[in-house]
């Protein structure tokens, strides 16, 4: 009886919900902008034409574009709880989200995945997960807890509406190394989408990673590099994140065969980017105005990620789609006058979620914090050090001559080189390890926090052992979180109770908090936010040099390497 009555409201035989009358559509089915009126019941589009509804909308000339799909993101990035970043993603035109966890998975296991899944249950945007594929990442450092096969066949069985398929499969040295762990999570996912996750492989060894069976890829950092991918049968994901931008380097390969295999995703959002300049309308924005047709980015924020994933009636405005729409002024700052989800105004939602309590007690440091960890080992000669690259997680592995102080390397302020040190915060295993970074930017006192991927072990910079000391007490004491340090007083915090990654506050309450940190870092020197950018020193699947709990990692080579070079 439910689909002949929906047969008859689409016919205009009986009434709908609600009609949004003088619009243009931008249809990324058709690929084409059309002025109609759209109408609504319950929650479906019903088609184009002239309804009778009990509400009507007038568009007044507006662009209607479909809801906005996010092909991959952690939402962890955003330090928001699924909630608080459904409601603050929702405004931006957002209507479905395909997560990673593997943050938190990386913390606190299955539970983790569980309180994710349980706190975005039934909430007006959709959010999907992919099941976390490297937990831990990689055996070249710590993580709280271990995901195996087993794990991977059972949330699949257990989720098979919400985890459509296995995230990121970022160990691609141990594919390639047939690996009999890392292909039994591939084999536990067979039949489902497996994302893929390898920068700059190439040649032979990129067939062998796809034929494993990765289908997508976010990593490209150049038109070469994406074309290959392409070629391959990838999917490519344009990464616009806050810290990762690939869309000008990327945006030449598009063409009219090409462009239903591309998708813009951000990967990682940072909470005050997500306020200031949105989510993915903001992928939007700088896609045109770097030459894209405004049709053309639609599609890629819309149809493309949603038909990637199967997401059937998600993506496009269309008879049998979920009303999922918004009204923008203009295809070039889209700016957003009215949001509809589910075919309600966003205003009469609700984004209370009262599923899952927030993990606690993820803070097991098993040494104790003082200056005298911060002392690197005697050597001669010179030092590597990670030079960071500002726009991308690339770093380079640099061989420095160092600045000493009783014959030993310290930090030097002139050359922008500071101290960096890892500690183990998950198991109380008192590992910790430190090294040298280029290009942070800070002249004074050290910075530290827990959000440090994919282990997300207590990661600290800085420019002397005394200000390092207290930052790490103070990110520790607040049980995970952020925390600015300058001659023995602490400028700025920002816990992060959930797991050391989120935390339990709304979207302002959090921005406020980093704007905090902005201000503190400034005094450090620093002209932008270095907490985004250091989370990333110590992952250690993106080349060139990185530095773990276990120690300075080589990544091109995947093993470890000392802190002097020979």
């Amino acid at each position: 009886m439910q689909l002949a009555q929906m047969i008859d409201l689409a016919r205009g035989l009986e009434c709908a919900d609600l009609v949004i009358r003088n619009c243009r559509v931008v249809n990324v089915l058709s690929g084409e902008i059309h002025e109609s009126d759209v109408g609504i019941a319950k929650g479906i589009f019903l088609g184009f034409g002239d309804y009778v509804a009990e509400r009507e909308f007038d568009a007044e000339g507006r662009f209607l574009l479909p809801g906005l799909v996010e092909g991959h993101i952690h939402i962890e990035s955003t330090l928001l709880t699924p909630p608080h970043f459904a409601r603050a993603v929702a405004e931006h035109g957002t209507a479905a989200v395909v997560c990673d966890p593997h943050e938190i998975a990386n913390v606190l296991g299955r539970a983790g995945v569980e309180y994710m899944l349980k706190t975005s249950r039934d909430l007006p945007v959709s959010i999907f997960f992919m099941f976390p594929s490297c937990v831990p990442a990689t055996g070249l450092e710590d993580s709280g807890a271990r995901l195996s096969a087993v794990d991977v066949e059972n949330f699949l069985r257990r989720y098979p509406d919400r985890i459509l398929g296995l995230a990121e499969m970022m160990n691609f040295p141990g594919v390639l190394a047939v690996d009999p762990e890392v292909l039994s999570k591939l084999e536990a996912a067979a039949g489902r989408i497996i994302d893929g996750h390898a920068p700059l492989l190439t040649g032979m060894d990129l067939n062998g990673y796809v034929l494993a069976g990765p289908r997508s890829d976010h990593e490209c950092s150049n038109i070469s590099e994406a074309m290959e991918k392409l070629r391959a049968g990838m999917h490519l994901m344009m990464r616009e994140g806050s810290l990762e931008r690939n869309m000008e380097d990327l945006l030449g390969i598009v063409n009219d065969f090409n462009s239903q295999n591309i998708s813009i995703v951000t990967d990682d959002r940072n909470v005050l980017d997500l306020r200031e300049n949105g989510h993915l309308d903001y992928g939007l924005r700088r896609a045109v105005a770097l030459g894209m047709d405004p049709l053309r980015a639609v599609q890629m924020v819309s149809i493309n990620p949603a038909r990637y994933f199967g997401l059937s009636g998600y993506g496009a405005v269309g008879p049998g789609y979920r009303a999922n729409c918004f009204l923008v002024d203009d295809l070039k700052d889209f700016a957003i006058h009215e949001v509809f989800l589910s075919g309600l105004p966003l205003e009469e939602h609700s984004f209370e979620s009262g599923n899952g309590v927030a993990p606690r007690g993820s803070m097991h440091v098993g040494v104790e914090i003082d200056k005298n960890m911060f002392v690197p080992e005697k050597g001669s000669g010179r030092i590597r050090a990670i030079g960071v690259t500002p726009g991308q997680l690339l770093t380079e592995n640099l061989e420095l001559e160092p600045l000493l102080e009783d014959g030993l390397p310290v930090a030097d302020p002139a050359r922008d080189i500071c101290k960096l040190a890892v500690i183990e915060r998950h198991r109380a295993t008192g590992n910790h390890a430190m090294g040298f970074v280029r290009g942070l930017g800070l002249a004074h006192g050290a910075i530290a926090g827990t959000v440090a991927h994919d282990s997300h072990n207590l990661i600290v910079a800085g420019m002397n052992d005394a200000d390092m000391a207290l930052a790490a007490r103070e990110a520790v004491s607040m049980g995970g979180g952020f925390a600015v340090v300058r001659d023995g007083s602490v400028l700025a915090t920002l816990p992060l109770p959930v797991a050391g990654l989120m935390s339990d506050q709304g979207l302002d309450e959090v921005a406020a908090g980093v704007s905090g940190l902005d201000r503190a870092t400034q005094q450090l020197g620093c002209s932008y936010n270095p907490f985004m950018l250091i989370s990333f020193l110590a992952l250690p699947v993106i080349p060139s040099l990185k530095l773990t709990d276990r120690g300075l990692v080589d990544v091109d080579k995947f093993d470890f390497v000392g802190m002097w070079a020979e």
